[in-house]
């Protein structure tokens, strides 16, 4: 997370778990609970601010030195929930889909190969101790990938404008872990008896294996993010993408292909327009 962020700010969307206190061992347990507590915590864009202090950093620092101790925190049927951000795992990941981000050239400007290296080296030494780590937080740059749609109804859909003092507006969807799996299952049984096996399905199956590793009473959350500084806020008021994935498996279970390729038409022109903006001026 740090390496991305640091380069392609702000233009991310994520992917969240926030798992319930109950899901973590002690005594990592009772630090989530004292966290939840304080009177302030910490919001994305604190955490997108660390990340960018260590672009400032001479050489600069492709993942921080020490795990955060920060989350996210939500309520979900009053029980208190927990994302960590566990910033230094994330940036771990990130490293490895910089090389088809970026040319060499600007990539070694950006991180030089001893940086890169070294990091990669560390990553290697923490996998052998720490073989089931996973991160509570996924991230995509310049999209919402379409298989994240697919966990969430329109009507869980959240929008605000924006506020006061320069507020972003906010776009995210939030759903309990049973329905966003009930969803996924569907999704992939729909796909499979329709169409041939391709991206969506392959999609669906790795962010399946993801959600398996979660406590069942989480919540998961699709937060728009970065995003809405990216897009006027008429559009992002009038984009409906989970109802238009909806629509499109809807009717590919009922065998209308005709209206199925309308639905992700809308989706992929959609998405295509705000990843063309990556490469505007």
């Amino acid at each position: 997370m740090s390496v991305v962020s640091s380069v392609l700010v702000p233009y991310a969307s994520y992917l969240r778990v926030y798992e319930p206190l109950a899901a973590f061992p002690e005594p990592e347990r009772r630090h989530w609970a004292r966290y939840a507590g304080r009177s302030r915590l910490p919001t994305a864009q604190d955490e997108l601010r660390r990340s960018l202090a260590d672009l400032v950093a001479v050489p600069p620092v492709a993942v921080p030195a020490h795990e955060s101790g920060d989350a996210f925190v939500a309520e979900a049927d009053g029980v208190t929930c927990v994302c960590p951000w566990r910033t230094r795992l994330r940036g771990w990941l990130a490293l490895d889909g910089l090389t088809e981000l970026f040319p060499g050239p600007v990539l070694d400007a950006v991180l030089p190969p001893v940086v890169r290296g070294q990091a990669v080296a560390d990553h290697e030494r923490w996998a052998e101790r720490n073989p089931d780590a996973r991160p509570w937080i996924l991230t995509s740059l310049w999209q919402v990938p379409v298989r994240w749609f697919v966990l969430f109804s329109d009507e869980e859909r959240e929008f605000s404008e924006p506020g006061g003092a320069g507020e972003p507006p906010v776009l995210r969807y939030r759903t309990p872990m049973v329905q966003a799996r009930r969803r996924l299952a569907r999704a992939l049984r729909t796909l499979r008896e329709s169409v041939d096996e391709g991206p969506l399905t392959e999609g669906l199956v790795e962010v399946g294996r993801w959600l398996e590793e979660f406590h069942p009473r989480a919540l998961v959350e699709l937060d728009y993010a970065g995003l809405v500084h990216a897009l006027p806020t008429e559009r992002l008021a009038a984009d409906r993408s989970a109802a238009d994935a909806a629509e499109g498996l809807e009717a590919l279970r009922a065998g209308d292909t005709e209206r199925a390729s309308e639905a992700y038409g809308r989706l992929g022109e959609r998405w295509r327009a705000v990843k063309d903006r990556q490469f505007a001026n």
